[in-house]
């Protein structure tokens, strides 16, 4: 089933990352229309042009006035703005006027490992504005913790903060990674996930799953872009299935992530650490398992 997605991030002329890491993986599964700022990121120096909260506004109307703005997703990531973000905000609503059904998919992105790397302002908005409009969010455990303010140190914990998530608002709730202990050992990490239904008679049912996902030793830009379009795309195709979904796009994430190793290593030469150019992800390369990855990430459904 053919769908329409309204993806609102930075936008690069080399490598992927923001919408250069989620239109072409959205294309293979959706059609995907995207509002794309210029900004260089995931190098030491960038250049180009930081959309505004006004210029945005100024992009959307010309998109209702060329009456294309009937959208059945928006996605969102890293920015650095409050009013930017709250400009999506207004944008968001409107479009969920217009079709109730739609669903807006965030990556609250805040930080990770104990610290911040946006502006401390934008934790009010994202809390107080934005999480309460979005459908599905992938927070990492810091920003889990920071949008909760609730700490993780057990699965029961994560159950709870992922619950107080969807009291917030969002029906679908996919911690990324956690600093908790994996039953595989320490060469994997834990990512858990839980999705809300509504019965035909009114009442709620929670699924609930738990991911060991290896490890990698290497610093890559433009995963987290990834995973959200990804997450996007399966929840598209199986809607009530958060365990299919998830081992989809975690297995996707596995084998573009170890092309991309791969064809650093091959390009590093013997002995020698690949550079971040070196890292970009393979996404081209990759789209045979974009579009239909071997399952090699399990999910176990959790009480």
């Amino acid at each position: 089933m053919e769908c329409r997605v309204l993806s609102i991030q930075s936008h690069v002329v080399r490598g992927y990352v923001g919408n250069k890491s989620a239109s072409f993986p959205l294309q293979v599964n959706t059609i995907c229309i995207n509002v794309s700022p210029v900004l260089s990121a995931g190098y030491s120096h960038w250049k180009g042009q930081v959309l505004t909260a006004d210029e945005l506004h100024v992009l959307y109307e010309g998109i209702k006035l060329n009456n294309v703005h009937h959208y059945d997703y928006v996605l969102t990531g890293y920015t650095r703005d409050t009013s930017f973000l709250e400009m999506v905000v207004d944008i968001v609503q409107e479009l969920k006027r217009a079709n109730p059904n739609l669903v807006y998919v965030c990556d609250p992105v805040l930080g990770d490992h104990g610290s911040m790397y946006v502006p401390q302002n934008l934790y009010p908005v994202y809390k107080n504005k934005v999480v309460p409009v979005a459908d599905i969010i992938t927070p990492n455990q810091f920003e889990a913790e920071l949008l909760t303010g609730k700490n993780i140190s057990t699965e029961k914990d994560a159950v709870e903060v992922m619950d107080l998530l969807h009291a917030m608002g969002p029906d679908t709730v996919v911690i990324t990674s956690s600093d908790l202990p994996s039953r595989l050992g320490d060469r994997f990490l834990v990512s858990l996930g839980s999705q809300r239904h509504v019965r035909p008679d009114g009442s709620r049912t929670t699924q609930r799953v738990r991911l060991e996902v290896p490890k990698v030793d290497a610093v890559f830009v433009g995963t987290g872009d990834l995973f959200a379009a990804m997450l996007l795309a399966w929840t598209h195709h199986y809607p009530t299935d958060l365990k299919t979904a998830c081992e989809k796009t975690f297995s996707v994430m596995h084998h573009v992530i170890q092309r991309t190793i791969s064809y650093a290593h091959e390009l590093a030469g013997p002995g020698r650490r690949p550079s971040p150019p070196q890292l970009e992800l393979r996404m081209v390369q990759s789209k045979a398992d974009i579009e239909d990855p071997a399952i090699v990430t399990e999910a176990t459904v959790i009480s």
